[in-house]
């Protein structure tokens, strides 16, 4: 999706910190910025213990209740969030644009106030990036983004923990995306930049991620010696690549683009012949849902090297790591 006005980052850190910043508790998940390199790192640990021993959480957020607010609706989102928070001993409660409506039946500030003397958490999925800003300003309770036009953060942490199975050395690797410089690449390219990969970005002129977005990146990655490039040449952004990547062309509430979008990203198809480019052992990756025969092949998402499927599933320890690391006592 293309962003909704100009990157703002989300409020300072809140919450009691352990020395070191061992603990998120109280913390929101707004951007990939909230968290450091470090606390990345200890969600990933965390993650991987409750994918291998999840009978050892089941009351990890006994009595927890997160909201669960979809402007935009999500088979993935919901699912790992709702299946998730029950997974911990907690339950969620689902909120529709029927029962708010944000900005327009209620304000996000009554939205805000009102929920959080009656959860522990809020999770919003939404359009404009400046709705879930405004709502982790005003809400006294962690608020977690699960997608709004300019950021996609629990992907691009699924998606980097997703690779670090598979690969293991994320520093070693080359991590290619392909397609549209949208909420997921921005949040790919923060995620790259904080934990050092080279990660290479290909999109036709005119659909580039934010610049901002990718002077940020840069500044962060050579903080840690990662590399962020952004080409138009698909063919190029591939060459031996660890990881090959792509994302609808068209992403909701651009519906009406969808057949200019169609023309202009044909060359950037993930086929045969590009993937070819890449590592023989190259892994094929996709947030989904995947449009296919547009911006990849059934040959490639369904192939062997394809990890989509593990890379979804991956949504729901992550996020049940970062619902216990923001809620618990």
């Amino acid at each position: 999706m293309r962003n909704s006005g100009s990157y703002r980052a989300s409020k300072p850190r809140r919450g009691p910190r352990k020395a070191g910043g061992k603990t998120l508790r109280g913390r929101d998940f707004v951007s990939v910025e909230d968290f450091s390199a470090t606390e990345i790192k200890q969600l990933f640990r965390l993650a991987a213990d409750l994918k291998a021993r999840p009978r050892m959480y089941r009351k990890a957020l006994d009595g927890k209740i997160m909201a669960l607010i979809f402007e935009k609706p999500s088979l993935r989102t919901r699912t790992t969030f709702d299946v998730g928070i029950k997974q911990l001993g907690g339950d969620s409660v689902y909120l529709s644009p029927a029962e708010i409506n944000l900005g327009k039946r209620e304000s996000v500030y009554d939205v805000a106030k009102n929920l959080e003397r009656m959860v522990q958490g809020i999770m919003i999925r939404t359009f404009g990036h400046d709705i879930c800003l405004s709502l982790a300003e005003h809400a006294s309770i962690p608020v977690i983004n699960g997608l709004t036009d300019y950021e996609h953060p629990c992907q691009a942490l699924a998606d980097f923990f997703t690779i670090a199975e598979y690969k293991k050395s994320l520093r070693k690797l080359k991590l290619s995306y392909v397609g549209d410089g949208n909420n997921v690449s921005h949040s790919l390219m923060l995620t790259a930049g904080k934990l050092g990969a080279t990660l290479f970005i290909a999109t036709p002129a005119g659909y580039k991620p934010d610049s901002k977005v990718v002077r940020q990146a840069q500044q962060l990655a050579s903080e840690t010696g990662g590399t962020i490039v952004v080409t138009e040449d698909p063919f190029a952004a591939v060459q031996d690549a660890d990881v090959v990547y792509t994302d609808t062309w068209a992403s909701m509430g651009q519906e009406a683009e969808a057949e200019t979008r169609r023309a202009v990203f044909r060359p950037y198809q993930v086929n045969r012949g590009l993937f070819a480019k890449a590592k023989t052992d190259a892994l094929f990756m996709h947030c989904l849902p995947a449009h296919r025969g547009e911006e990849v092949t059934d040959e490639i998402i369904d192939s062997a090297q394809s990890v989509v499927f593990s890379e979804a599933e991956n949504r729901l320890h992550v996020q049940k790591a970062i619902m216990i690391e923001l809620l618990r006592d």
